[in-house]
C-alpha cells in the first residue's frame, strides 16, 4: 500500500492518476489480486483481511479523488493561462459598430411622426383574437384571416401579426382625439426572400371628430413621409381592400433604382409598392365604442423600407448576423 500512496503522491497528470487507479482497482489490479489470494487463508482469518483490505480501498480512493482534483485544476489553469487574452492590448482590427439597418429605418419612421406630434404607443406581442382580428372588423372564418398566416397557441392566444391590436387597445383606453405609431415586432407564418416568420411594422392611427378627418388629410400626410424617406420620388394611391378600412389603398413610389424606367426590381412597372392605408370602417369604431368620430389608418413594413434604402436584395440577409453585410452599415 506504501507504495502506491508514493505513486499518487508523485503522479504528475490526470493521465498518470488514470493510470495508477487502473492499477489499483482494475480488473486485473493488486487489490482485485488480493481479494482473489483471500480464498486461500484460513476461515478465521478471511474477515480480518477483507476489513483491511476495504480500509485500503477507501483509503487509496479518497487519495486519488483528491489528487485527481488538483492536477485538473492545475491543467484547467494552464490551459485558460495559454488562451487568455489581455483585453487591454490595442486591437488594429478594431472596427467601428453601427445601427443595424432595421433599427435605424425605424427610428427614422417614428422620428418623422414625432415630429408631426403623433405619439408612440406598444402592446403585448402575444395577443387575443378580439384585439388582433375581431375589433379589426375580421370576425371568424373571414376570408381575410388566410392572409395573416398567424401562429395559434392552445389556449386561444397568437402571436400578433400586425401592430394593429396596439391601435384597438390604445382606443379603448383613450377618448379621441388620438394621434399614434404603433411600432413593433409581428409574426406570421412565411419564410422568403421577402418574408421572414418575424418582422417589423409601424402602423398608424389619427381619430377626430366627425368631418375633420379625410383622405386628403391622409394623402398629404403620407406623400411627405415618403418623400422624407426616399427622396424627390412621385407617389401614387391605388384602390384596394382592407378589412379594417373603407375606402382603401395601395401607395407606391416610382422607382427609386430605374427612375421609374423600368427595371428588374420593380418588374418594368416603373413603380414600388411600399404600404397601405385608409379611412377607418365605422365597424372597427363600433367594437371600441366611439361614435360620430372617423379617422384615418396606415401601416408598413420596415424591413421593406430598409432593403429600399440600402438596395438589400434579400431580406432573409438582414436577420443572419452576416458580419459582411452589416458591416457596410
Amino acid at each position: 500500500m506504501t507504495e502506491w500512496i508514493e505513486k499518487i503522491e508523485k503522479a504528475d497528470s490526470p493521465a498518470s492518476i488514470e493510470e495508477i487507479r487502473v492499477g489499483i482497482f482494475g480488473k486485473k489490479g493488486v487489490l482485485a489480486k488480493a481479494f482473489a489470494e483471500m480464498k486461500n487463508a484460513a476461515n478465521e482469518d478471511k474477515a480480518k483481511i477483507a476489513k483491511e483490505l476495504n480500509e485500503q480501498k477507501a483509503k487509496l480512493n479518497t487519495l486519488l479523488n483528491e489528487k485527481k482534483i488538483i492536477l485538473e485544476t492545475a491543467a484547467l489553469q494552464e490551459a485558460m493561462k495559454a488562451e487568455g487574452i489581455d483585453v487591454s492590448l490595442f486591437s488594429p482590427t478594431s472596427e467601428r459598430g453601427a445601427t443595424h439597418p432595421v433599427m435605424d429605418t425605424m427610428d427614422r419612421v417614428i422620428e418623422y411622426f414625432s415630429n408631426l406630434n403623433f405619439s408612440v404607443e406598444t402592446g403585448p406581442m402575444v395577443e387575443d383574437d378580439f384585439h388582433n382580428f375581431e375589433a379589426l372588423n375580421l370576425p371568424k372564418y373571414h376570408p381575410a384571416r388566410d392572409m395573416q398566416d398567424t401562429f395559434y397557441f392552445k389556449d386561444e392566444k397568437l402571436l400578433r401579426t400586425h401592430t394593429s391590436p396596439v391601435q384597438i387597445r390604445t382606443m379603448l383606453n383613450t377618448q379621441p382625439p388620438i394621434r399614434m405609431i404603433a411600432p413593433g415586432s409581428v409574426f406570421r407564418r412565411d419564410f422568403d426572400i421577402t418574408h421572414t416568420p418575424m418582422f417589423h411594422q409601424i402602423e398608424g392611427l389619427l381619430v377626430d371628430e366627425k368631418g375633420k378627418v379625410s383622405f386628403a388629410n391622409l394623402k398629404f400626410i403620407l406623400e411627405g413621409f415618403l418623400h422624407h424617406m426616399f427622396g424627390d420620388v412621385e407617389v401614387r394611391f391605388r384602390p384596394s381592400f382592407f378589412p379594417f378600412t373603407e375606402p382603401s389603398a395601395e401607395v407606391d413610389i416610382s422607382c427609386i433604382f430605374c427612375e421609374g424606367k423600368g427595371c428588374r426590381i420593380c418588374s418594368k412597372t416603373g413603380w414600388l409598392e411600399v404600404l397601405g392605408c385608409g379611412i377607418v370602417d365605422p365597424n372597427v369604431f363600433d367594437a371600441v365604442g366611439y361614435k360620430n368620430v372617423s379617422g384615418y389608418a396606415f401601416g408598413l413594413g420596415i424591413e421593406r423600407f430598409a432593403m429600399l434604402i440600402h438596395q438589400i436584395p434579400d431580406l432573409r440577409s438582414l436577420f443572419e448576423g452576416d458580419m459582411r453585410l452589416l458591416e457596410q452599415f
